[in-house]
């Protein structure tokens, strides 16, 4: 049986995958508008790198952390 510590765990780990995912297609419906528009790329360049460094970040937590 688990206990409330360890579903609580598991809980904040789905939500941070969730995240991860929401992030990911964030990315990608980005890049779709970067390739139809340069000025949309230009302006969502920053962006994309900033998001592709949190998915590496989020990434690297999942990792790390263990789930019970």
């Amino acid at each position: 049986m688990t206990t409330p510590t360890e579903k609580n765990h598991n809980k904040h780990l789905d939500l941070l995958q969730d995240y991860k995912i929401h992030l990911v297609k964030y990315i990608e419906e980005l890049e779709k508008i970067d390739k139809q528009s340069e000025f949309a790329k230009k302006w969502n360049e920053t962006t994309i790198k900033e998001r592709k460094q949190e998915v590496q970040v989020i990434d690297k937590i999942l990792k790390n952390l263990i789930r019970y």
